[in-house]
């Protein structure tokens, strides 16, 4: 810096302006960004030049034989083998959303697994509940909620509570059961289970209605629109990847595996003027209270039928609870 003042220095001196000096300086900090970058780009100056050694983004393998819900998968059709292999990818390099699946599903699978063997509904359609919300209680733009994602129309028809108070699709094991009598409903229409999964994402009538139109039965040799089109390859890939979590690089600890909630149950069949005073009457806090039922969605509950409700409570010891 000590050449730089001087240099600026005798041009100012000679010109009696401060024309030059900004040049000079932008000029010379122009030269010092180009050295660096060259230096930066260069794999002969790169230290890390053995990052490609260790770290390789591939193409994961898809298997040759697939079946979805006990139903051979056409993979050897170069369409549908690219649709499948397109989520296959989005869903392994989707780090964290896929992680989180893993870690959720050992939770979840155990309480909806049951739900769908008493039903006669294959057990892959707990991967329909991933696709449709990652084991997560979310709310859609369309208002779609809870794990199976129902709106509030398809939930009432299928028998679930849904108001200011109370709202069932937040209830995993309800939401399951009403999930199994919509996908029972569909397969009655279809007569196969994957255009029955097509159709709680497009409805039963519109999968009716473009069967018609093209006249197939086939999922596969359906032309949907991109949702649609996609969703099946997606429940797939997930399948894939759920299963064999490692072979899709998911080297995940199975102490870090979400556990699955220990609880018992009483029985609620009153009004509930205040949730975190009836909470503190059972030993717990409001939060914990939330926790374990979601689906209650006030801090009241009027309940003026007299309907009895199966409150959730965490096993002693299962959970460590903040008292303050």
């Amino acid at each position: 810096m000590n050449f730089i003042s001087k240099l600026a220095n005798k041009l100012k001196s000679k010109t009696k302006t401060y024309y030059f000096v900004p040049i000079i300086f932008s000029g010379l900090a122009v030269l010092f960004i180009a050295s660096n970058l060259f230096f930066i780009s260069n794999p002969a100056q790169n230290s890390d030049d053995n990052l490609s050694q260790s770290y390789k983004i591939i193409s994961p393998e898809i298997p040759t034989d697939i079946e979805l819900f006990g139903e051979k998968v056409p993979i050897d059709n170069f369409e549908v083998y690219e649709r499948i292999d397109r989520e296959v990818l989005v869903n392994t390099y989707f780090h964290s959303a896929t992680i989180l699946a893993i870690k959720r599903a050992n939770r979840w699978f155990p309480v909806i697994e049951p739900i769908l063997k008493q039903n006669n509904i294959p057990e892959d359609f707990k991967y329909l509940a991933v696709a449709e919300s990652n084991l997560d209680n979310v709310i859609s733009s369309a208002g779609a909620t809870g794990f199976w994602q129902f709106i509030k129309s398809a939930a009432t028809k299928h028998g679930l509570e849904v108001n200011d108070e109370v709202d069932e699709r937040y209830n995993v094991e309800k939401s399951t059961q009403a999930a199994c009598d919509y996908l029972k409903e569909s397969f009655s229409k279809f007569g196969n289970w994957t255009m029955s999964a097509a159709s709680y994402n497009a409805g039963i009538n519109g999968i009716e209605k473009w069967s018609a139109l093209q006249k197939t039965k086939s999922y596969y040799n359906l032309v949907l629109q991109q949702e649609t089109s996609r969703y099946v390859p997606r429940i797939i890939a997930l399948k894939l990847i759920l299963e064999n979590p490692k072979q899709f690089g998911f080297d995940i600890d199975e102490k870090k595996l979400y556990v699955q909630l220990k609880y018992k149950e009483v029985d609620l069949k009153t009004e509930v003027k205040d949730f975190a005073d009836y909470a503190a009457s059972l030993e717990i806090n409001y939060k914990t209270l939330k926790l374990y039922n979601p689906w209650l969605r006030d801090t009241f509950l009027k309940n003026k039928t007299g309907k009895t409700y199966k409150i959730k409570l965490p096993v002693e010891g299962s959970i460590n609870l903040i008292n303050e």
